[in-house]
This record gives structure tokens, sequence and C-alpha cells, in this order.
């Protein structure tokens, strides 16, 4: 079962998982085990065991959510911040859990600006947490997060081998190979992205309200279109190889290229629920690009098979309608994406019956 987790929920989580709260810090992983190779080898070894059984492992609903580590950066003020994410084992359930008992940190408050509406599937680098001044290696902050009846823990610590740049983030959402940069990829910053100021700031159950985001982004990384001659050279060889023209029309059927989630390039932006009351429905028009990963054939989604960025104005401006089902506060989130890195911005809505 550990080695299927592994191949749910990504490296970060298996050691997360297989570490005891008791051992102030330290992994039960051998230190072998944590080395590029070992991992990659464990990772191939992980694929190939969960392939038999990955029909079984595969649900819509009923299953718990892992909070997930993702390690710790340091701001150019050399303040410190912990990073985590989860991964939501079902594939369309979206689970809101309040902050309380089933969704707290041991450390500082309950409350450290997690979300509680989550996402189906595998969520990276969600959110952050200034780390304590006084924290040391030896120190964790430990997220609780309670589903369906099951109690999991994401384990924040200093250690060295945690530390995060924007390469690793690159890497480790799908924009990179596994091991691999680019002066291109190391020179690129971030995009920023902007809510504009509402009109206003509460509305009723079913009333619309439009919000508007502005995006800017250094162009990079480019999108890797295919040449004239490159395409040209495609269709030769697919019509004297029938096996080579049958995967070209179905392309999302071919078997993964590579060990590590694949995203495609390009500039876009998604909107989704950071927190909202409980059992609620918030409905964006047109639907929004999706932030989590959906590596289903058709979905929009930039890791799902053959997904291309939409065009987004000259000014950077894209207008979007929303509604709410329920009465309550609600934090809605987005962000801008250019395939390596990302910004949010978000807005608070007070939804009146």
């Amino acid at each position: 079962m550990k080695i299927l987790r592994i191949a749910d929920c990504g490296l970060r989580i298996m050691e997360t998982r297989m570490r005891n709260p008791r051992t102030s810090g330290r992994s039960t992983i051998p230190h072998s085990l944590r080395s590029p190779h070992s991992v990659i080898r464990s990772a191939l070894f992980a694929l190939v065991a969960a392939t038999a059984s990955a029909q079984s492992l595969s649900f819509t609903r009923g299953q718990n959510i892992a909070p997930a580590y993702e390690g710790w950066e340091q701001a150019s003020d050399g303040a410190k911040y912990f990073l985590f994410g989860y991964m939501n084992r079902n594939w369309e359930e979206e689970i809101d859990v309040p902050v309380g008992a089933d969704n707290s940190f041991n450390v500082g408050g309950a409350d450290q600006g997690q979300p509680t509406h989550f996402l189906p599937r595998r969520n990276r680098f969600v959110f952050r947490v200034k780390v304590p001044a006084n924290f040391t290696e030896k120190d964790e902050l430990i997220w609780t997060l309670t589903t369906h009846g099951k109690t999991e823990k994401a384990y924040a610590t200093l250690r060295p081998d945690y530390i995060v740049d924007d390469v690793v983030k690159a890497s480790e959402t799908g924009a990179l190979g596994a091991g691999t940069s680019s002066p291109e990829v190391r020179g690129n910053k971030a995009p920023a992205v902007h809510i504009e100021e509402v009109t206003k700031r509460s509305v009723k159950v079913g009333e619309t309200l439009t919000v508007t985001s502005v995006v800017k982004d250094d162009g990079i990384p480019k999108r890797r279109m295919p040449s004239r001659q490159a395409l040209q050279q495609i269709q030769e060889r697919a019509a004297s190889d029938p096996a080579l023209a049958q995967q070209l029309r179905n392309p999302s059927m071919n078997p993964p290229t590579r060990i590590t989630v694949g995203k495609n390039l390009g500039l876009h932006t998604s909107w989704f629920v950071y927190r909202q009351p409980a059992g609620a429905k918030v409905t964006f028009d047109p639907p929004p690009v999706k932030a989590w990963e959906d590596t289903r054939a058709g979905a929009n989604s930039p890791w799902a098979p053959q997904w291309t960025a939409p065009a987004i104005p000259a000014d950077g401006k894209q207008p979007v309608t929303v509604s709410f089902s329920e009465p309550g506060t609600y934090i809605l989130r987005c962000r801008a994406d250019d395939g390596a890195l990302v910004a949010d911005d978000e807005l608070t809505i007070v939804v009146t019956r």
C-alpha cells in the first residue's frame, strides 16, 4: 500500500507518510533512498507496481485527503516559509473541512491560512506559513487533516534537503522533466495577477457578480510549438507507417514519456474556491481552467494531453461571472500560471439570503 501511495501522491508525500511523529523530525527513510538516482528507481518501481492495481485505486468520491509538506523557501528579506499542498484521493469529490480540530496546526493557532475547500487530486504549493523565529531543524510544524473519518498529518521541518526554489517548483508541477533545467527556466519570473476592485462584496444567493482579473507575465517559458518543417516530416512518416498514423490520430492514448507529471506550458488564469460554507457550490462562467492536476484526456487542465492555453487579451483583463448557492463567507482565488510558476490573488465575498 505504501508503494501505491508513492505513485498516487508523489515522493514528498511518501516521506511524510512514512515518518514517525515521535522521532522529532527524523525521517525513517534511509539517506540512501533519498539520493536522486535511488528516488528515480523507487518511483519507477512504484509505477510498475501500481499499474496492475491502478483501476481499483481510482475513486470518484469517498476517499480521504492527505496533507503534504512540499518544502521550505527563504524570501529575499531572509524570512522563511513552509510550503504545503495536499492530495485529495478522489477524482470528482470536493471536500469542505472548516478550520478546527479536523483542519488545524499544532503551533501558532489552528488557522494558518490553509484551505477549507479541497479540490480533487494533487494540488501542490497551495499555501505557505511563515516559520516561527525560534524554529530549528529539530522543530516541526504539523498540519492535521481529518476527512471521511481518517486523520493524516504533514510534518514541516527546516531540514536542508527540503529547501525549495523556483526551479524545484517548476519541476515538481510538471513544467520540467526530473533533474532538468535551462537558462530560460532559471530566468523565469512568476506572473503577476490582480483582481480589480468589485463594486460590492456582498451579494444574495443566486445573484451573479462579475469580477475581473488582470494578469502580466515576462513571456517565459515560451510555448514550444512544432515548426512547419517538423509537422511535414511527421506527416511523411505517418503516411508510410500505419502504426504511427494510429498513434497520431489519438495521441492522448500514448503511454507516458516520463515518470514525473507532465504539464503544458502557456500563460493562463484559473479561478477556484479556497474557503466556503460546507456543502456550498460556486459557479464560474465561463468555466475556468482547472487549478488541480486533472490528467484525463479532454480535461480543461494544463496537465491533460493536448491541452493548449487560451489566448489572453492584450490588456490582460479577463472578466468572469460568479454565483453562489448558499449564504456565508467565501474566499475565491484567481491564479496566474505560466506553466512553470504561479501567483495568486484572492477576493472575499459575503453572501446573504
